[in-house]
């Protein structure tokens, strides 16, 4: 197992560009920070002792390759053949540990003395503290206050591996909020911090440094697909939000000839600005944090407040890779409600035993509508399981149901 596999020849380009998305749009004191960063990863991302380094944790640590599953149950009740990548099963629960371990090893170095991250689900959080407790590295961690209540499992468990978790209460107090307090912080501390950036978001090089980390999820994916069904499914399905899972799955299949990629991004209450997380299917090309992308904005060009169910896919923008795959036609892009999302997570748990978490219950939560032709081979990235959204769907299915 190799946890880097060669980049894309082609994308991003020498400015940090996926076509006309992407670059950077931040103060110029993070541009040295951002070309040594560059600089060490296009080194070290071929470097043996590095690879190996990283392949020996991800696999003894991290617990990979991760497996993949037939849902026979579910696929019975749809009618597909719904194959699973088990991200839930590697160590803290969900993808996000494969792109917090290697930038923490990278940080390390770089002789940074100290690690910063933000986190809206929680999960990337948990990754970045769990790295640095591995790693000796003192770790603070940007948290929305309205995630640190609808997460508290995960802020907990950050606590106990010994990071700081520093609620933000600016704004709409979830993830993009989190983002803008970390990228002040990496400004004022460049020299001895590194940002682990825990999605394919943010200026270059991080779009393609996290992709390049996260890809190992697709490499194993389709290699197993094939030993299990000597051929290439005919879709590849992945939750979005900033978009790091579904671009680790997509990578391994952009191109593939017979291979459809879909995106399902978070439809929220509905269609209505303010109501939903739909940046691709619903927003517009513009500049958030770093890079240019789809996202959601009013008429006067300014961010607008956000609502998801699930705080890791609460987020306004989108990475520029996937602006990218949706304006070339390598990749498509739907969404699915909160109340699809709460049904995916219900019918996964009752079909299959096992607890998804809210960002890829709305995956299973769209294949429920019945979107693809009869008896089509899905492959689906569930990138974390469901333990810390347990409060959130109870509270949701109680009110639902009146109780």
């Amino acid at each position: 197992m190799s946890a880097i596999a060669p980049p894309n020849p082609v994308l991003p380009d020498a400015r940090g560009r996926f076509g006309t998305y992407g670059g950077r749009y931040v103060p110029e004191v993070l541009i040295p920070a951002l070309d040594e960063l560059a600089e060490a990863w296009t080194a070290l991302r071929d470097d043996p002792g590095f690879r190996t380094e990283l392949d020996g944790l991800l696999r003894h640590f991290v617990g990979r390759p991760t497996p993949i599953t037939h849902a026979r149950r579910l696929s019975g009740e749809l009618g597909y053949e719904i194959w699973l990548k088990r991200e839930d099963l590697a160590h803290t629960g969900a993808h996000k540990i494969n792109n917090a371990l290697g930038q923490a090893l990278l940080a390390k170095r770089l002789g940074k003395e100290r690690i910063i991250a933000e986190t809206g689900a929680g999960q990337h959080g948990v990754a970045a503290a769990t790295a640095c407790a591995l790693l000796g590295l003192p770790c603070v961690v940007y948290m929305g206050e309205e995630d640190t209540h609808r997460q508290a499992p995960n802020v907990e468990r950050m606590k106990l591996l010994g990071a700081d978790v520093v609620p933000v209460t600016a704004g709409t107090k979830t993830l993009k909020e989190a983002v803008n307090e970390a990228l002040r912080d990496w400004a004022a501390t460049v020299t001895t911090t590194h940002y682990i950036i825990g999605s394919v978001v943010g200026p270059h090089p991080f779009p393609a440094l996290v992709r390049d980390l996260q890809r190992v999820i697709g490499d194993e994916a389709r290699r197993q697909f094939a030993e299990a069904r000597s051929a290439d499914p005919e879709y590849v399905v992945a939750c979005v939000g900033g978009g790091s899972n579904a671009i680790g799955m997509f990578t391994a299949f952009v191109g593939a000839q017979g291979v459809s990629l879909i995106g399902v991004e978070a439809g929220g209450r509905g269609m209505n600005l303010g109501e939903h997380c739909a940046s691709i299917t619903q927003g517009q090309p513009g500049v958030l944090h770093g890079a240019l992308s789809y996202l959601l904005q009013d008429r006067d060009g300014q961010v607008v407040e956000t609502h998801s169910i699930s705080a890791g896919l609460d987020y306004p923008g989108v990475g520029p890779e996937h602006a990218y795959l949706h304006d070339a036609g390598l990749a498509t892009y739907v969404s699915a409600t909160d109340a699809q999302a709460l049904e995916g997570f219900q019918a996964l748990a009752r079909t299959e035993g096992i607890l998804p978490a809210l960002e890829p219950s709305h995956v299973i939560g769209w294949l429920i509508t019945r979107p693809l032709p009869p008896g089509s081979t899905v492959l689906v990235c569930l990138s974390g399981r469901g333990d810390k959204d347990l409060d959130t769907v109870r509270a949701a299915l109680g009110a639902r149901s009146g109780g």
